[in-house]
């Protein structure tokens, strides 16, 4: 006659052991995951802040370039020539400038819609987690109830033939990161 609690527990320890190490598993891949979205973000964040600081040194040296131009329209008519000289100088470099800071807001739109991308992926990293532990706890429940159900039928054999053999299957399932 075999020893069916012994076999009982044995495969319990076998699910246990596998569900432990799955949700290791899963858990060590979405810390890794989180880290490296988290470093991105915080690259991502210094670099908006830069892009920021120098769009307003531009503006700045924008604002201070024009002032001067205005100043040197003041200028003696000797000057005249000189003026018009500078003008195109400061014109040409006021372009430039807003050339510049019209990169600087594509890099800066670019940032955010990034950011937001890494917020998706985020969210999907904590949906895959909630799945995870959802499932876990369900193979737990079915072991508990195959006790359950063992333990209320152990007073003799023929309760345990009355009742439909259950048949399981383990389907294991696999995650891709996307990146």
């Amino acid at each position: 006659r075999p020893d069916l609690a012994a076999a009982l527990r044995e495969l319990r320890s076998q699910y246990e052991a596998l569900a432990a190490r799955n949700l290791q598993a899963a858990e060590d891949w979405y810390r890794a995951r989180c880290a490296r979205l988290h470093e991105r973000a915080a690259r991502s964040q210094e670099a908006v802040r830069a892009s920021r600081r120098e769009a307003g040194e531009c503006r700045r040296q924008l604002q201070a370039r024009l002032v001067e131009m205005e100043s040197l329209r003041g200028a003696h008519q000797s000057l005249e020539r000189q003026l018009q000289e500078l003008e195109e100088r400061h014109n040409a470099e006021a372009a430039g400038l807003q050339d510049t800071i019209g990169q600087l807001e594509d890099d800066l739109r670019n940032t955010k819609n990034e950011m937001a991308r890494h917020l998706r992926e985020y969210q999907d990293l904590l949906n895959v987690k909630m799945a995870l532990d959802i499932e876990i706890a369900a193979y737990r429940k079915l072991l508990e109830g195959e006790e359950t159900l063992f333990n209320m039928g152990s007073g003799g054999l023929p309760s345990l033939n009355s009742l439909p053999s259950p048949t399981y299957s383990f389907q294991p399932r696999s995650f891709s990161s996307s990146t």
